[in-house]
């Protein structure tokens, strides 16, 4: 899934410091560690703003730190970055040699990295919570539908179907020890939550280094601090249907800020087909367009965003009460903003 692809283009800029570090991410970054960018500045309080970027998730991942010593925040940021590569390298379903690749191909995975195995221990209690609207074992869906475009068409309610069959998250063991399919044929993807667990480890690697102001953008980002004093780092959310035009805008106040659209990975024009499913029907959800959450940590506001798209506002309000601080912004089909929650909407 190239879920990478949308996620770059779903959370736009909206500071000129902000706007500097998406316009960064159009370019270029080695892959498996970083490339200095001229990209250092000094702030108005004599501070030095410095920003890195690395290749993860199949697209540039970003750090901006703002700091007294540039020494230091250079040292952070790389320790940041290699964070968040080496999550990509454990966790993409694109390498045979990763964790979730060696899975997928042989169903069972012994002796997991603590990693891998916490964020599935999430998963699969997001998947109980949202009633199975969130479900890590979705990759066959995906694999029909992928191939199916490449042959010009939709597969047919037989073959969803039979996909269908592979998808069931109790049916999956996690623990420390072990990790098994619960069935041949089925396969697992962390691309709805492993760029917020990124996220989360690359801001704790900056914390840890004594970075109290930073930005960090995984396809899910997070922030500390500010980008000036009272000036916080404010993001906005991409118009789903005009990928140059910011719909909403939202400052980030400690929480972390993800978002989902359909606009994504589109298998028809009409974004009615599109990469996230709902695993009860085989099928993407019709009703929205796009939904942004903001939650106390990236994996939970990388998760939280793809049962949201799926379930009702009732159920939905239900599941976001359960990660208190969490809240969302719901659009429709029609890229208007229908519904919002514990979440203040800037500009």
């Amino acid at each position: 899934m190239k879920r990478r692809a949308f996620i770059a283009g779903s959370l736009l800029a909206g500071t000129a410091a902000a706007g500097a570090l998406w316009r960064a991410r159009l370019g270029t970054a080695q892959a498996g560690g970083t490339r200095r960018l001229a990209d250092e500045e000094r702030t108005p309080d004599g501070r030095v703003f410095l920003r890195d970027v690395a290749l993860a998730f199949g697209t540039t991942v970003s750090v901006a730190v703002v700091h007294d010593d540039a020494q230091a925040a250079r040292t952070a940021i790389a320790a940041a970055l290699g964070e968040v590569c080496r999550i990509d390298r454990l966790m993409t379903v694109y390498r045979p040699d990763s964790q979730v690749g060696q899975l997928n191909v042989r169903g069972v995975l012994e002796r997991p990295d603590p990693d891998l195995v916490r964020v599935l221990e999430f998963s699969q209690r997001l998947a109980a919570l949202s009633g199975g609207a969130f479900d890590v074992t979705v990759q066959p869906l995906w694999r029909l539908f992928s191939s199916r475009q490449q042959e010009g068409r939709l597969p047919s309610p037989g073959e969803v179907a039979e996909a269908r069959r592979l998808v069931d998250w109790t049916t999956l063991e996690v623990s420390p020890r072990r990790i098994a399919l619960g069935r041949p044929g089925m396969a697992i993807t962390l691309n709805g939550v492993a760029q917020g667990y990124a996220a989360d480890l690359s801001l704790a690697a900056l914390q840890a280094r004594g970075i109290r102001d930073a930005l960090v953008d995984c396809g899910e980002m997070g922030a500390e601090g500010m980008r000036q004093p009272g000036r916080p780092w404010t993001l906005g959310i991409q118009h789903p249907r005009r990928p140059r035009e910011v719909i909403a805008a939202v400052a980030m106040d400690g929480r972390f800020l993800a978002t989902s659209g359909d606009y994504a990975t589109p298998f028809t024009a009409d974004f009615t087909y599109h990469h996230i499913f709902d695993p009860c029907t085989g099928y993407s959800p019709r009703e929205l367009s796009s939904v942004a959450v903001a939650a106390a940590t990236g994996m939970e506001a990388d998760g939280l965003t793809k049962p949201l798209m799926i379930l009702d506002r009732a159920r939905a309000d239900r599941l976001l009460s359960e990660f208190p601080g969490a809240g969302a912004i719901w659009m429709d089909k029609s890229a208007r903003i229908v519904a919002t929650r514990n979440v203040r909407l800037t500009g």
